[in-house]
């Protein structure tokens, strides 16, 4: 049922504002999106939020969202500009504010056969890029993310926003390292590195599926154990004074090089 709130010292504004942090949302399994383009991506994916926070909108999109959500019985709240941008920490804050339950996949989940690539990603730091490579996971088809050690939170306010609504298009996985090499000698898959030590052109080898690519840390790259354990290392050409490109720019580089080769095939 629909609901309002408008005062700023409501103990359900301050619980949801407290998502804005990494020690709140993994206490309670919760994270925030905000947006009617994100919030609609993700009722596309089949994927209500718990709660929903809006100010009024009288967008058809907002409306069908509010409609589908009491429809299933869910938690909307209808309350001001100011509470949202309370929420959301911003000031032009979007006209709608969604809590979600977090989306991780345990890696004994994954089902490598669903999709032919794969997007690995090591120590990434930058929200940003994570977000950035989701889109690019999601435009090329990947079936998922697998953050490798200890990776920007995917659930953070900034890696949300800048994954467009990717987050509910892709699954989203966690592991050590160890654990991630163990599970994918498991089965058919080939992991895939990009270094600047490698001899291999990244267009010059025919990759097999499944492909996982396997993105170092923006500042860092890969350590070189891990390299020594990838099937096969590429790098890209830099014909400029740069020597490397940014986590994300390459990750497309390289995804869509698989896409394209698996296209043709």
């Amino acid at each position: 049922m629909a609901r309002e709130i408008t005062g700023f010292s409501n103990p359900l504004v301050k619980r949801v504002r407290s998502l804005r942090e990494k020690k709140f949302r993994k206490a309670e399994g919760l994270f925030l999106a905000e947006g009617l383009r994100i919030l609609t991506e993700a009722r596309e994916e089949g994927v209500l939020p718990e709660m929903l926070f809006h100010a009024g909108s009288t967008h058809p999109l907002a409306v069908d969202l509010i409609a589908a959500m009491e429809e299933a019985g869910g938690d909307v709240i209808e309350t001001t500009p100011d509470i949202l941008s309370k929420i959301s920490g911003k000031d032009n804050a979007q006209a709608v504010v969604g809590v979600y339950r977090d989306r991780l996949t345990p890696l004994a989940a994954l089902d490598r056969t669903k999709a032919d690539i794969w997007i690995v990603a090591q120590s990434l730091r930058d929200p940003g890029n994570l977000g950035t490579i989701l889109r690019t996971g999601d435009a090329v088809g990947a079936g998922g993310l697998i953050l490798i050690d200890d990776c920007v939170d995917p659930f953070s306010v900034e890696s949300v926003r800048a994954s467009m609504g990717a987050l509910f298009t892709q699954s989203i996985t966690q592991a050590r390292w160890e654990e991630f090499l163990s599970w994918l000698r498991s089965g058919p898959g080939e992991l895939i590195g990009t270094s600047l030590k490698a001899t291999q052109d990244y267009q010059q080898p025919r990759y097999r599926s499944p492909s996982f690519l396997l993105v170092g840390n923006e500042a860092q790259g890969l350590p070189e154990d891990y390299e020594a354990q990838c099937d096969l290392l590429v790098k890209m050409p830099m014909l400029g004074k740069a020597d490397s490109l940014n986590a994300a720019v390459a990750t497309a580089v390289m995804a869509y090089e698989l896409l394209n080769q698996k296209r043709k095939s």
